[in-house]
């Protein structure tokens, strides 16, 4: 059994085995001592086993490389996804700016939306020609801007209630969600007119899936909970509710 014996030099106070007399003292690595009480090597260092023996793993240079993101959808992909997949478009589309398919869906939809109201459409009826025209293309610019604005606002409150999402699909899927929602109401309006009760029926059954559709657009494209989003959302929804389904536009 080997004997110990107290080294005077060793400040930490520990014995360690006396080495054979015909066999060198093996040193330890980076200046010697017990390897429990040894410093670590600088970062960077070769230690024993080599370059980087003390670093954190780097990556595997045998990895694939990431899968870089899919590209934006079509616009046909697009507003057929809004309606029909939601969740997975608003994933899909929260890094990416849609201004051309928002801008001609909202700015048709205010063309046709003023035949939807019962008295918007007495007024457009009794005007001439001449001047139609020029009413139904401010009427949609006007929609246009509105529900820009609109989306703009919501956005501006998803960043307030801690949102990271950006403004442009934000505001530009809002445009889109608040025209298509109002679809299945301004068709049965053209031929029944607003204040039907099938119509105003119809109304509140959009007007509460696009509370729905907002939600889950806010929640997914700035990463927040739903009743943050549902929150975000509140202003434009009772705008929407107030101007289109009520009929006060």
């Amino acid at each position: 059994m080997a004997r110990f014996r107290r080294q005077p030099d060793d400040p930490y106070g520990q014995q360690y085995p006396q080495q054979h007399p015909q066999q060198p003292p093996q040193p330890y690595p980076y200046g010697g001592g017990d390897p429990s009480y040894q410093q670590q090597a600088p970062y960077g260092s070769p230690g024993p086993a080599g370059p980087g023996y003390y670093d954190e793993p780097g990556p595997d240079p045998q990895a694939p490389p990431p899968a870089p993101p899919p590209p934006p959808l079509h616009w046909k992909e697009l507003l057929s996804g809004i309606v029909f997949r939601p969740s997975a478009t608003f994933w899909r589309m929260r890094d990416y700016s849609m201004w051309w398919p928002a801008l001609i869906v909202t700015f048709l939809y205010g063309l046709v939306a003023v035949f939807g109201l019962d008295s918007a459409r007495e007024s457009v009826l009794d005007t001439t020609t001449s001047t139609l025209a020029p009413y139904l293309l401010v009427t949609g610019a006007v929609m246009m801007g509105g529900a820009l604005l609109l989306g703009t606002v919501t956005h501006n409150l998803a960043r307030q209630f801690g949102g990271n999402g950006l403004w442009a699909p934000t505001a530009g899927l809002a445009m889109l969600i608040m025209t298509l929602t109002d679809v299945p109401r301004l068709a049965v309006a053209l031929f029944l007119g607003g204040a039907d009760p099938v119509v105003q029926v119809i109304g509140w059954a959009t007007w509460l899936g696009a509370g729905l559709l907002f939600t889950m657009m806010v929640s997914r494209s700035h990463e927040i909970a739903w009743p943050r989003a549902l929150a975000a959302s509140s202003i434009q929804l009772l705008a929407i509710l107030a101007l289109v389904k009520l009929g006060t536009l």
